[in-house]
């Protein structure tokens, strides 16, 4: 049996769209979870005096979410479709939470936009959702259109708001002929996995078969090879093993690269030597390949967690500045030039000074509302140029967009999201 392809989902939409409850009845419905796991669900919900919520119990595990049926942390899950093997990332719409959703966004290969078919207008959330999706490189999106049961499975409804969610969705720089639109009721499981004889007039697939219909996320193995190392390992009788997963291009067996910026900042070089995947030799390892790795001519003190690899003869790109589009999800006041937070940039830590605020976007549409603005603050998208403390590894968004994304934390939680746009080499 050949292993199907692994895809990243992201649930994504506002705070009571149903996103849980769909996420639930694909899992149930797809076999993921038993009978026996569900009775228990339903009790615990009936007990809290939230019956109907035992789907959305499935990704909402802590005691706290369950008590005020609100999803606080990022969930991972996982159920098969008969072409892909998804994990899903149950992403929050509640506005507390959304600094947790970038860390879900930013690594999906697809999304599904879930929106409830009782509302008339579209949510601000909904938007916001829409556009970060967009900014952190999600392509894909499904957008199921939940809660048909409300609304007596009423295809004008179904359209009038299929239209809004279009119009949002092309303003922000999707394709609409490129995005599905599913009418689904997760709560009583319409057309999620299975069809339904309320929803007669619409012939498309379920829920579940517009997700088999999602294009394979490409391996960018044409990019230049570049390699975010997690961990070095000291192992007796090999030497050193840095451990890392590939992002872009193809490493084989014999390949001359270097570590940048490495302990001095000026890089180091080698050849692999061997190359091992789940504790099997390999001759090559391509993007998504978690490898352990070992190259003549390396020592433990030499690398560490945050140095990217590459070839020799395409170095991976160290930044003395850069410019990025991000957006504040969730800053305790507002943002100014100056301000120093921690940069997580693939596998770096690396704290960075804003150096010029340069313009603020609207983050419904991406348009310019103000240059050089004094501040920004949450919900605001804008341009900005960042110089890092030390020597960082990032790359243009153009150029390789697998390592152009960071998020940015301070005291704990998530602040921003953004990705680099344009960058000055360090000399």
């Amino acid at each position: 049996m050949a292993e199907k392809t692994h895809i990243n989902l992201v649930f994504i939409g506002h705070v009571d769209a149903g996103k849980s409850t769909s996420v639930g009845r694909l899992l149930y419905d797809t076999g993921s979870i038993d009978d026996q796991a569900l009775r228990k669900l339903k009790e615990k919900a009936k007990e809290l005096g939230k019956s109907g919520f035992e789907f959305a119990f499935m990704m909402d595990n802590l005691k706290e979410e369950r008590e005020r049926g609100v999803t606080i942390d990022l969930a991972h899950k996982k159920f098969e479709s008969d072409k892909y093997y998804f994990t899903i990332i149950d992403a929050p719409g509640h506005k507390d939470f959304i600094k947790n959703m970038i860390t879900g966004a930013s690594q999906a290969d697809a999304g599904v936009l879930v929106v409830a078919a009782t509302d008339t207008e579209l949510q601000p959330q909904t938007k916001e959702h829409a556009f970060l999706a967009k900014t952190l490189g999600v392509d894909q999106l499904v957008v199921a259109i939940n809660k048909m049961d409300a609304v007596k499975y009423d295809e004008a409804k179904f359209n009038n708001l299929k239209e809004k969610v279009i119009k949002l969705l092309q303003s922000i720089g999707y394709k609409p002929d490129k995005i599905k639109f599913v009418p689904v009721a997760s709560l009583t499981g319409d057309n999620v996995a299975k069809k339904s004889d309320n929803l007669s007039w619409y012939d498309g697939g379920t829920l579940l078969e517009t997700l088999d219909g999602l294009e394979e996320p490409e391996k960018p193995t044409d990019l230049p090879l570049r390699l975010p190392i997690q961990d070095v390992y000291n192992i007796t009788g090999i030497g050193v093993v840095p451990v890392g997963r590939v992002e872009t291009g193809v490493m084989k067996i014999g390949d001359k690269v270097t570590f940048v910026p490495g302990r001095e900042g000026k890089g180091v070089s080698g050849e692999v030597k061997t190359i091992e995947m789940h504790h099997e030799q390999m001759q090559k390892a391509e993007p998504g390949d978690n490898v352990g790795f070992n190259v003549r001519g390396i020592g433990k003190k030499d690398i560490a967690r945050g140095d990217v690899l590459g070839h020799s003869d395409n170095v991976p790109t160290v930044a003395s500045e850069f410019t990025a589009q991000m957006v504040i999800l969730n800053h305790p006041t507002v943002v100014t030039t100056g301000y120093t937070p921690v940069f997580h940039i693939h596998t770096a830590q690396v704290a960075c000074q804003i150096t010029a605020i340069e313009k603020k976007l609207n983050p419904a549409t991406g348009e310019v509302v103000a240059e050089n603005p004094d501040f920004v603050k949450n919900g605001d998208a804008a341009i900005v140029k960042i110089k890092p403390v030390q020597p960082l590894v990032i790359e243009k968004q153009k150029e390789i967009p697998q390592m152009s994304r960071f998020a940015i934390r301070d005291s704990g939680a998530t602040v921003a999201a953004g990705m680099c746009i344009d960058l000055v080499k360090k000399e």
